[in-house]
């Protein structure tokens, strides 16, 4: 797909080529966060098979300054699971990189998911609190689950299939699969298959001799034993046990270089290049013009997205605690294949919702805060459970509601331009003027601030 010039990129591009050139960067060599530039981006990142999460950066930028502590201590938590890297957006070389990725300011931090199509993985917004617990959860939640659950009645079929490929069985007390063992399922990503039974399925835990919970169990393949893991659960050394029947993926993947270098490289370039189709796809080096060349025209800056609320802590914590106020949320439908777009009501409503709050903060008037929730987050589910509303299947969900005065309001759309504009700016403008009718929360929806902690606690146990 062709670069297309546009007002986002342009914007983008005045503010990269008005900064100074070369400047050291944020982050040490001995920091947890992975240094990337223009050159290693598609090796490192695009072409993982781990999710990643990306800070665009400018050294001199007072909020990417404070963000550093949170962000290599999130390094620190998601290190072996997950990517976090940042991108000097201050050094000339890599402009073009964060003109591509559409920067606009500092900083700017990205998830990128891996994808069905390699080398080209889902590119996502990070717009959730900067802390390093905010980060890691936000990054948890978006990496590939590879493991497959088995129960009692499927265990035997399962073992059947490929009988001479070795496969790793995590026995856990556990419903959700834990980021350990989906990276895990990462690291041997087509040379063993990972499941997860449960301990009450108690036929493949007696089959195996389960004697404690979790328990990690490898079965070479080609009738031999299964040998029981009794090392630490850490993936280090898991990943130790793991490779006696199957070598780890490499990743990053090993840079690829041509056997004959061609006759008309420059002779002071030491970078070797790669074929043109595995390079990414980048924007031309923003070019200086003078003041007699015509100026382009000017364009309004568009309505940013609003925030989104990835997971169920940074959905309880934001609008379901006793002590949370006004919530505007929207709730989005699952979309109908992995990587299918937002329905068209869906996008519909996300921009009439951006435009309001974006009018407010032009007007520097006060509002409530206004957050998307995506069907990935299990909250929703819940949430949606709680208030009796759609299954999410198809529809999108606008709602009000208010944890401390124990109300809320649902969006109703009708007519052609049901999530338009002017139809949500006059429901939003009742509830700020207290106008409408407003139903009683259900028991259970606002979630007491002891049980949301006991939750994040065990969020990443196995």
């Amino acid at each position: 797909m062709m670069w297309q010039p546009s007002s986002t990129l342009l914007l983008a591009a005045s503010l990269l080529a008005a900064l100074p050139a070369n400047a050291d960067g944020l982050y040490t060599k001995k920091s947890p966060v992975l240094q990337v530039d223009a050159k290693n981006y598609d090796r490192l990142i695009a072409k993982s098979n781990y999710t990643s999460i990306v800070e665009f950066y400018a050294p001199w930028c007072g909020h990417c300054q404070n963000l550093k502590p949170a962000y290599e201590k999130a390094a620190k938590n998601l290190d072996g699971l997950a990517k976090v890297a940042a991108v000097n957006c201050d050094d000339d070389s890599n402009k073009p990189l964060c003109g591509q990725m559409g920067v606009q300011g500092f900083p700017t931090l990205k998830i990128m998911t891996p994808s069905k199509k390699p080398g080209k993985p889902r590119v996502e917004d990070y717009q959730g609190a900067r802390s390093a617990k905010a980060i890691v959860d936000a990054v948890v939640d978006r990496i590939p689950n590879h493991v497959k659950k088995v129960t009692d009645k499927e265990v035997d079929q399962w073992l059947s299939q490929d009988e001479d490929s070795p496969k790793a069985i995590l026995f856990t007390e556990k419903g959700t699969t834990s980021a350990l063992i989906r990276a895990l399922a990462i690291e041997f990503l087509g040379s063993i298959n990972v499941a997860q039974i449960r301990s009450k399925e108690s036929a493949a835990v007696e089959k195996f001799g389960i004697e404690k919970f979790p328990t990690l169990v490898l079965v070479p393949g080609g009738g031999k034993e299964h040998i029981v893991y009794d090392g630490e659960l850490q993936k280090k050394p898991m990943v130790e046990f793991l490779s006696q029947v199957a070598v780890p993926n490499p990743d990053p993947a090993p840079a690829k270089t041509k056997s004959k270098p061609a006759k008309s490289a420059k002779a002071s370039s030491s970078v070797v290049l790669e074929d043109e189709e595995n390079k990414p796809t980048g924007s031309p080096e923003p070019k200086m013009v003078s003041d007699d060349a015509p100026k382009p025209a000017q364009v309004p800056i568009p309505a940013p997205p609003i925030e989104s609320l990835a997971t169920p802590e940074a959905l309880e914590s934001a609008c379901l605690t006793p002590k949370s106020g006004t919530c505007v949320l929207a709730l989005l439908p699952e979309p109908s294949e992995p990587d299918a777009e937002l329905s068209g009501p869906a996008k519909e409503a996300l921009v009439s919702l951006s435009e309001i709050v974006h009018k407010h903060a032009q007007r520097q008037s006060k509002l409530f805060p206004f957050y998307s929730v995506p069907a990935i987050n299990t909250g929703a589910k819940t949430l949606r459970s709680g208030l009796g509303l759609s299954d999410g299947a198809k529809s999108v969900e606008i709602i009000a509601l208010n944890g401390r005065r124990g109300w809320w309001r649902r969006y109703e759309p009708s007519g052609d331009t049901a999530y338009g504009l002017a139809p949500v700016e006059t429901w939003v403008d009742a509830i700020r003027l207290g106008e409408g009718a407003k139903s009683k929360l259900p028991d259970g929806v606002v979630v007491a601030e002891k049980e949301a902690e006991k939750e994040a606690s065990e969020h990443d146990e196995l």
